[in-house]
């Protein structure tokens, strides 16, 4: 790769593709950049000095590829694509490694912005803070609403026994980041499993469905794309929405490294977000308090492998030090929520 050249995209090879593929949709020499703020799959912009795309890949040196599947993200963006679900327009998936040394797909450029903190909610004020995340709501219900069959779909994942395999796979994950005694954490597991509830009729689920998950732009701050597609499957709808409470939900924590929105101005409360789903969805939102404890509890487990790996000196950067300090703060939530509903 040329110096200018991102890390993990060798530009030139790039261009050969594309020109193979799509022919004449390059017009001149690509330069690119690396997206900040992604957690897991790299993503670029690429631009030929006139139009503008996205290029999504694995991570450097990674070699589990069933974790970072660039075909599925490809197959469920294209098959969203047209759909009352904003996603960027798909243009191109590559599984011969030979080009930039891993899969990757190329995606349509999409204008907007992903309010990552309450801070920056704040920026834009009360009403347009509170027409956004209403907004997501509306995008949440719009994606459960998609028939699987009828896009291609059907077979994206196992809907049966869902909610008890995710249970179980991150009491897995727990356990392989065991590294202190965590009090209450295997309380939290154990009263989730016992409470298992009914789920309704599957749909595709993103499975990391927040703000920063999405681009808002426009005069009226609507959704413009959902991005980061890696764990989405065909599941139970409402562990979107057990999520999506629980980052709307308050820490109580001052400076914390891992930030809600909810102390935004204007940021609609947990409450109304779930009124809003089940009136526009129909669903039955009465076991919610499950789906917002089972979010607390896989959050403690991330946190706590982030933790874990850090003891162990295997991460880099700034901010490490104070995760393990959240991960009671996660699990309190948890047993909170799931024991006063």
């Amino acid at each position: 790769m040329s110096p200018a050249d991102p890390r993990g995209l060798d530009l030139e090879r790039l261009r050969g593709h594309l020109d193979a593929a799509l022919p004449g949709l390059v017009a001149g020499p690509l330069t690119g950049r690396l997206i900040e703020g992604g957690r897991s799959n790299l993503t670029y912009a690429v631009t030929d000095g006139s139009a503008r795309w996205v290029v999504r890949r694995p991570p450097l040196g990674h070699v589990l590829a069933t974790a970072h599947d660039m075909r599925r993200e490809h197959r469920v963006i294209a098959a969203l694509h047209g759909t009352a679900v904003p996603v960027p327009g798909p243009l191109l998936l590559c599984e011969d490694e030979e080009v930039l040394g891993a899969p990757f797909y190329v995606m349509e450029y999409v204008d907007g912005v992903p309010f990552r903190t309450a801070g920056q909610l704040a920026e834009i004020g009360p009403e347009r803070t509170r027409r956004a995340v209403l907004g997501l709501v509306d995008t949440l219900v719009d994606l459960h609403a998609v028939d699987p069959e009828a896009v291609g779909l059907g077979d994206f994942g196992r809907p049966e026994g869902f909610l008890d395999r995710q249970l179980r796979r991150w009491g897995k994950q727990l356990d392989a980041s065991r590294g202190r005694e965590l009090a209450g954490i295997d309380e939290l597991h154990g009263a989730l499993g016992r409470a298992l509830p009914a789920s309704p009729a599957p749909t595709v689920v993103h499975g990391d469905f927040r703000l920063d998950n999405v681009l808002i732009g426009g005069p009226d701050d609507t959704i413009r794309a959902v991005l980061d597609w890696e764990m989405s499957t065909l599941g139970d709808p409402l562990t979107d929405l057990g999520l999506l409470v629980m980052y709307s939900s308050d820490l109580g924590l001052e400076d914390s490294p891992v930030s809600t929105t909810s102390r935004a101005p204007g940021h609609p409360a947990p409450a109304e977000l779930v009124e809003r789903y089940a009136a526009r969805s129909g669903r039955d939102t009465g076991a919610i308090a499950w789906y917002t404890a089972f979010a607390w509890f896989k959050l403690a487990v991330i946190l706590e492998g982030i933790h874990y790996r850090y003891t162990l000196g295997q991460t880099v950067g700034a901010g490490f030090d104070r995760i393990g300090e959240l991960v009671p703060v996660f699990i309190a939530h948890g047993l909170t929520t799931l024991h006063e509903g």
